[in-house]
């Protein structure tokens, strides 16, 4: 990490802050020893007799990415009874649906896709592009996690089963991100800069995502690979053996328009280049030195034909022209918090929830 992240801060010692909330924070949720198989294990029995009698006691998100395709597999040794749901919002890789395919198969799963309406995401997308706000990725994500949500409420399922784990995703820069969840601040973008109503686009509110599911229909999302020692090479082989699994170039390269945005529209439009949080998680969690980290930045992002190959093909499928793209790559940049959003609300139950344990003595963890 450097001061591309423009809240970093170092120590007398040059130690970054972030290195330092990893060792003194994040990586107390962090198990990939006996421990964590033993608080695996319970967890699972638990989805095990909560789900007893249904036809599916979880849900797995399936993205075709390594961390939820690697999941797939573990979930399917752990002898739980997914639906695994998979949300196509437009921009699938041929080979992100490939691999789909070939887990599913081999897992015996059943898969429920949830299609979105193309022409909102579209509109919605434009409008993002339009604000100038770092995170281009909110539409695909906000959608991907309503889906999973309302899916698993209305068939009465109460675990989510993620992909997200602290071993590839432990440095995070809060200042390159806006809440994916933050519906309040998505409605308020598309209202000013989109051209066409969301009738069909999933959201999930704040007291939907705060107190709803977590506390009233009691669901819980888990993040299993935080709970055994997850490598993402050894996972790629694994994958690679069991199901015929395809990498792709790049991390999170089963999106077409993840893939542009992380690795053209940041780092022309920001300076952010993506790799760097990537890279440095997987230096804290050990799994890559500092030197292979760096030689691997020397890279170049793209190649210039591969570059102007995915612009052509994510301006068509847009459509917009090239020029539209240059001008959209030029406007004002802003910040999420310049539009309206749930960060009042947020504080104001932070501070309920502080009264809640100080009153009760009981701490107060549980989220969607």
């Amino acid at each position: 990490m450097d001061t591309s992240d423009p809240l970093i801060q170092f120590d007398e010692n040059g130690v970054c802050n972030h290195c330092i909330e990893f060792d003194n924070t994040i990586k107390n949720h962090w198990f990939p020893n006996d421990e964590g198989r033993d608080i695996w294990t319970s967890i699972v029995n638990r989805i095990k007799v909560i789900g007893s009698g249904r036809e599916y006691d979880c849900i797995l998100g399936l993205s075709g990415g390594v961390d939820s395709s690697y999941l797939a597999i573990k979930v399917h040794e752990w002898g739980l009874r997914p639906l695994v749901v998979h949300v196509d919002a437009g921009w699938n890789s041929e080979l992100a649906v490939a691999n789909i395919e070939s887990i599913v198969n081999h897992c015996n799963f059943d898969l429920h896709t949830c299609v979105i309406d193309w022409e909102e995401m579209r509109d919605l997308q434009l409008s993002y592009l339009r604000s100038g706000i770092a995170n281009q990725d909110v539409p695909q994500d906000h959608i991907f996690f309503a889906s999973l949500y309302h899916f698993a409420t209305s068939h009465g399922i109460r675990y989510i089963l993620s992909g997200g784990n602290i071993a590839t995703e432990g440095i995070f820069p809060q200042a390159w991100h806006g809440s994916a969840m933050d519906a309040i601040n998505l409605l308020a973008i598309h209202k000013k800069y989109g051209d066409r109503p969301l009738r069909h686009y999933k959201t999930i509110s704040f007291s939907q995502y705060y107190i709803w599911y977590p506390f009233v229909k009691k669901m819980r999302t888990v993040r299993p690979l935080n709970f055994m020692p997850y490598n993402k090479d050894v996972a790629l082989k694994e994958l690679s053996a069991a199901v015929g699994y395809k990498p792709y170039a790049r991390k999170h390269g089963e999106s077409q328009f993840t893939k542009l945005f992380q690795n053209y529209y940041l780092p022309t439009k920001f300076g952010y280049d993506k790799r760097r949080p990537h890279l440095s998680s997987l230096i804290v969690s050990g799994q890559m030195t500092r030197d292979e980290a760096l030689a691997r930045l020397d890279e170049p992002l793209y190649a210039p034909d591969e570059l102007e190959i995915d612009i052509s093909f994510f301006c068509k499928k847009l459509r917009i022209s090239r020029s539209q793209l240059d001008e959209l790559m030029q406007v004002p940049i802003h910040l999420s918090s310049d539009f309206k959003n749930w960060g009042r609300r947020y504080r104001l139950l932070k501070r309920t929830q502080e009264v809640l344990v100080r009153l009760t003595g009981k701490q107060i963890k549980i989220y969607s």
